[in-house]
């Protein structure tokens, strides 16, 4: 029997519940509750948006939003984005989703840090955009009535989940500074460790080896 959060079904099949069983072990309390309100506030604003979204995409996408940010799944070199974004497309090809689906959630999750964009492509793609900006930035919330926000908050609480989620986003690229140039990542860089020096972009343009 699906479960049912503010109106919105969880899917009932294999693949949702190890997507679950993967991200529950992976993440600790506040990146799991994040992950599925992210879930569930893009298939309420899907709703209310007229989106048609294939649920176990938008589920997948939701969920490994933010795998790149754990332990198990961070690498050193690349965005964290980017490494949700592979573990979720391995997952769906190895459970037997095209490849175009598992490219569209891979979209979903490299972008979701980009604004504009996701919203422009694959109801797939900007479904996660969407839950992460209303549950990071309480963008549009009037999309969502007070009554669907209080069942999806008992379902998945958000105790100083602003102070909480800062901390997990530091956490996970404190040991690849780099790989925030050019996005709003290196703002959390910059807030927790002062001596964080970040690229300018205009002077990487201005070093760059082309002649004058």
């Amino acid at each position: 029997m699906s479960e049912n959060i503010a109106g919105i079904s969880i899917p009932d099949t294999e693949l949702v519940r190890e997507a679950t069983s993967l991200v529950r072990r992976a993440a600790d309390d506040t990146l799991f509750h994040h992950s599925r309100r992210v879930f569930l506030w893009g298939a309420l604003k899907a709703v209310a948006r007229g989106l048609d979204v294939d649920p176990e995409l938008a589920y997948v996408g939701g969920l490994f939003h933010d795998l790149g940010l754990t332990g198990e799944y961070a690498t050193k070199e690349r965005r964290f984005e980017l490494d949700g974004a592979e573990a979720a497309r391995d997952f769906l090809l190895e459970h037997g989703r095209s490849e175009v689906d598992a490219r569209n959630v891979w979209l979903a999750i490299a972008l979701h840090t980009t604004p504009e964009i996701p919203l422009r492509l694959a109801p797939e793609v900007a479904v996660v955009t969407l839950g992460v900006e209303t549950d990071v930035l309480g963008l549009d919330l009037d999309e969502i009535t007070e009554d669907q926000r209080a069942a999806v908050v008992a379902a998945h609480p958000r105790p100083d989940f602003k102070n909480r989620i800062l901390r997990a986003f530091y956490d996970g690229m404190a040991e690849r500074p780099d790989t925030t140039f050019g996005t709003m990542n290196d703002d959390v860089l910059a807030h927790f460790d002062p001596a964080f020096a970040r690229t300018d972009f205009v002077e990487v343009i201005k070093a760059s080896p082309w002649p004058e």
